[in-house]
């Protein structure tokens, strides 16, 4: 009962700075340590013209910082035109809201020639296809996280990047957060807290919901678009918004959210973000569901939330080192050395190797080469500083995709609730041809995923 209100409470205070004009600003300050403006484009000839695809609570963040640091918008689109409404008349986001388009559909945005860069942060299973397209239609792409809904699309992403000469951010900003997680993945390369020998990552316990009713669809919703590539159903305001995450057909619940951040940190701690590494095994044995799933992992009414509520999925890399992916009240990573533990959130990083003051020893120039020889900067300053200098991204495509592939294995075990064996080279699930058929999605008809 406690955790869940402490969830209720802190999903509370979420809701409420996406929702308000001060929130992108406010959440930033607390999650970061202070970063000077280093890459902000002042002049008009500096400034990109952009559009946003997604116009909810994180895109209306996305979109003030992208307008703080790099352009100007001049379209929005998003299923829900109220949504379109508020980005277009917001004043941290459009300088002019009479030179602004905004279309119900997102094709209509991709298609102009005039849009240089796109921001996206619709819901999750929409990402893959929308970025692709956009990266086919010459633009460069903020995409905020998870970028994908399948280890299929992950493969279909990184090809799309790859044949791209286009710069892609995925809204992982963490791995720009200087004090907390740059240094917690500098003391264990390094080797400041002796060999590694355990990880823990805890993840937000997921939460339960319903039977939830049917409803009429708002004139100013398109339900069809907003389903996309995910099977027809009948309308209930719980499967879209903030909550359409904790619906297997449009996301992974907390495996995906919030995995996003601190599964992928945990592997960047560790430099398994490649072809060939990260966990090799996966036992989802002991998780409870929100609802019913029957034995092929499907769930077995459509009214309930159906992710995962508590989990214990254990993880085990080629050298025997095990990492825990766990729920809490809270999120957070530990790492377990031979000379010490270490545990990072977004607000702290402790244990005696802190205590002993090793990190005192990382340099400036360490924390550079960990950023892939950029400055440190806001996260959408550094997409920006790409696009103009060339480079990667601090949270890049390749990288990004190879933590997701961690996070759907997690979800896919979970939901069939055994252990599955994983080929990272081959990118296969071993030995468990069922299984294997959840790395991809059939997509509705009509809502295709592209192909390369």
């Amino acid at each position: 009962m406690n955790s869940r209100k402490n969830f209720n409470a802190l999903q509370e205070r979420r809701d409420f700075l996406k929702t308000s004009s001060l929130g992108p600003f406010l959440a930033m300050a607390n999650a970061y340590p202070p970063m000077q403006r280093t890459y902000a484009a002042d002049s008009p000839n500096e400034r990109f013209k952009m559009g946003f695809i997604g116009c909810g609570g994180m895109g209306y963040g996305d979109a003030c910082g992208m307008a703080y640091y790099g352009g100007d918008f001049v379209a929005f689109a998003d299923v829900d035109v109220n949504q379109t409404d508020r980005f277009k008349n917001a004043e941290a986001i459009t300088k002019k809201p009479s030179e602004v388009d905004c279309y119900q559909d997102y094709r209509r945005l991709l298609e102009r020639d005039d849009i240089e860069v796109v921001g996206i942060a619709t819901p999750d299973h929409w990402h893959v296809k929308i970025a692709v397209e956009a990266l086919l239609a010459g633009k460069h792409v903020f995409c905020q996280k998870p970028l994908t809904l399948t280890i299929e699309e992950n493969k279909l992403i990184r090809k799309a990047a790859q044949q791209s000469n286009k710069t892609f951010q995925v809204g992982t900003q963490q791995r720009l957060m200087k004090d907390y997680f740059m240094t917690a993945t500098l003391l264990v390369r390094k080797g400041l807290i002796g060999n590694i020998k355990n990880i823990e990552v805890y993840l937000h316990t997921g939460p339960s919901g319903g039977p939830f009713p049917t409803a009429e669809i708002p004139q100013n919703l398109d339900w069809d678009l907003f389903l996309g590539q995910a099977p027809y159903c009948e309308f209930r305001p719980q499967r879209c918004k903030g909550t359409f995450r904790y619906w297997y057909e449009y996301s992974g619940g907390q495996f995906t959210d919030w995995g996003a951040h601190h599964v992928d940190c945990a592997l960047w701690a560790l430099d398994q973000l490649g072809k060939g590494l990260g966990p090799v095994e996966f036992d989802g044995r002991d998780v409870k569901h929100a609802s019913a799933l029957d034995d092929k992992g499907m769930p077995t009414c459509d009214d309930y939330y159906n992710t995962a509520v508590n989990f214990q999925v254990k993880t085990k890399f080629a050298n025997g080192v095990e990492m825990l992916i766990c729920d809490k009240n809270f999120n957070g990573i530990l790492f377990e050395g031979t000379e010490g533990r270490i545990f990072v959130d977004r607000g702290r990083i402790t244990g005696k190797p802190i205590e002993e003051e090793r990190h005192k020893s990382l340099t400036e120039e360490d924390f550079i080469a960990l950023n892939k020889g950029k400055p440190l900067e806001d996260h959408k300053a550094n997409f920006f500083r790409c696009i103009r200098e060339g480079g990667l991204t601090a949270s890049d495509v390749e990288s990004h995709t190879y933590a997701m592939n961690a996070c759907h294995l997690c979800g896919i075990s979970a939901r069939l609730g055994r252990v599955i064996k994983w080929d990272p080279v081959e990118e296969r699930i071993l030995d468990d041809e069922y299984a294997q058929t959840m790395t991809a999605r059939e997509a509705r008809k009509g809502y295709e995923l592209p192909t390369l």
